[in-house]
């Protein structure tokens, strides 16, 4: 039963992310606090096709921010931090695969972003909790150089980190062998929540390591999984699945979060529209 008690604190919390959206809605932020951006993975297609054209259409949807990810980056820093800029955008974070990331460290740094973000671990680290802990070990010395460049490391999640090894689970262990100082957190709502998670008690765990949020939704209906693999996908735009959105948007207001991006790997509309749905949908909670 719900006491008096708790239902101010679910109040509170409810009113926080209804805060937040009509914040959204109006072209409003609390200090810190961004417009939600784009994960360019999401138009993969259409950018590697003509990313000018998909910069601008992405930016007539109303997205201010985009994240970068590794099959653009066939374009020179210089010349893409141009081109996403001359569209009215901007770009704080990129994903850079593992393997190769430290050589990606100026790349980084020239296309401007302040997180450079590793998207998942090699496979043949992820069957060990010592392969756990020697890519805990990478990051805090990628961490080091990185934060010397002025930037940021961060480790983007998806499910396989939560299959248990015994008592504690690869993710646990990546983030305690990892230096908070020095490798923050990009959540994935979805993949979380496909792992059996909650974002909102991701965020009582990690609190403010958690720097960043890819926010696409899950349809209803499948059971939970720790295998990365296409049974795994049921992706819907934001606003049209199980996740709680009020309470997720009011955690990561809280806590301090400053970016966040919209991204379907894949789903039932073409990309472009489910930016759109996924963006009018923000902007609807409210």
């Amino acid at each position: 039963m719900i006491n008096r008690r708790s239902f101010l604190q679910l109040s509170v919390v409810a009113g926080s992310g209804l805060a937040v959206m009509r914040s959204l809605a109006r072209g409003q932020r609390s200090p810190g606090f961004h417009d939600p951006g784009v994960q360019l993975y999401t138009v993969r297609q259409e950018a590697e096709r003509d990313l000018p054209a998909t910069l601008e259409a992405i930016r007539k949807i109303g997205y201010t921010e985009v994240e970068t990810y590794w099959d653009i980056y066939s374009h020179p820093a210089a010349e893409l931090r141009r081109m996403i800029n001359d569209h009215g955008l901007k770009v704080p974070s990129g994903h850079f695969n593992y393997d190769g990331l430290d050589s990606k460290i100026e790349y980084a740094k020239a296309l401007g972003v302040e997180y450079v973000i590793c998207p998942m671990l090699p496979d043949s680290m992820r069957t060990s909790l010592d392969g756990y802990k020697r890519a805990a070990d990478q990051f805090n010395a990628w961490g080091e150089k990185i934060h010397e460049a002025g930037m940021q490391l961060g480790f983007h999640n998806h499910n396989y980190e939560f299959r248990r090894f015994g008592e504690t689970t690869g993710f646990e262990t990546l983030m305690k062998h990892s230096d908070a100082k020095l490798v923050c957190l990009e959540m994935d709502c979805y993949w979380i929540t496909q792992a059996g998670g909650d974002p909102v008690q991701m965020f009582r765990e990690y609190g403010e390591r958690i720097k960043l949020l890819h926010l696409k939704d899950r349809k209803p209906g499948f059971a939970a999984s720790h295998d990365l693999n296409d049974a795994a996908g049921h992706f819907t735009e934001v606003g049209a699945g199980t996740i709680h959105w009020r309470e997720v948007l009011a955690a990561a207001e809280k806590h301090g979060v400053k970016h966040m991006f919209v991204e379907r790997d894949s789903g039932d509309l073409p990309a472009m529209e489910s930016l759109r749905v996924s963006y009018e949908n923000l902007r609807k909670m409210g």
